[in-house]
């Protein structure tokens, strides 16, 4: 679990196939206070460290992954977000994240709006209906509030803090973003579909 508060940036360092996944270094620094078994969210998908020191880490990302997030267009020098996992005690300044992305979105728009950044995403649109207007969404595994829903379409607005401390920045139109819908949102659809 995870709160979609970036705790740093990390940079991939090597990209390697490991059957038909890929086994990734990321240098970061709380890279030395991590052990094998930890879970670790890159960009918000949450994969298992399986070799850490020396300012680097390493996970291993399976063939479901690459499929179904941006995990297999990481090339090396890509910097990334990361969050170690929560501990029981932590404060939660976001939203609950598991890590578990759901769609890789389209960036459509980015306009500086005064200080703010606004961006325009585009998802799947049979996943309109998790999201909502004020409601919650992680972005790369950053927590934001969702400003405008349209039907396949998402506006959301990035204050400077964010847009300075995250990879955020870095996006431009056309690059693909991973996608995690609000826990609350994504157990009442399934609620709501068992019951016909």
């Amino acid at each position: 679990m995870f709160t979609g508060i970036v705790e740093t940036l990390g940079t991939i360092q090597a990209v390697e196939p490991l059957g038909e996944g890929r086994r990734l270094r990321v240098s970061a620094p709380f890279a030395d206070d991590l052990a094998p078994g930890e879970s670790v969210a890159i960009d918000g998908c949450c994969l298992t460290v399986v070799r850490a020191g020396e300012g680097t880490f390493d996970a291993e990302a399976v063939r479901e992954t690459l499929k179904r997030t941006i995990v297999a267009d990481y090339e090396e020098g890509r910097e990334v977000n990361l969050e170690r996992a929560l501990a029981v005690g932590d404060r939660v300044g976001g939203h609950f994240v598991q890590g578990h992305v759901d769609a890789v979105g389209t960036v459509q728009s980015i306009e500086r709006q005064g200080e703010n950044r606004y961006i325009g995403l585009s998802f799947p649109a049979p996943d309109r209906r998790l999201v909502a207007p004020r409601g919650s969404i992680a972005v790369n595994g950053v927590s934001l509030t969702v400003w405008e829903v349209g039907v396949t379409g998402i506006g959301l607005s990035i204050v400077p803090h964010t847009w300075r401390v995250t990879n955020l920045r870095a996006l431009v139109p056309g690059a693909g973003v991973n996608l995690e819908y609000d826990l609350i949102a994504r157990y009442l659809r399934e609620l709501v579909e068992a019951r016909g």
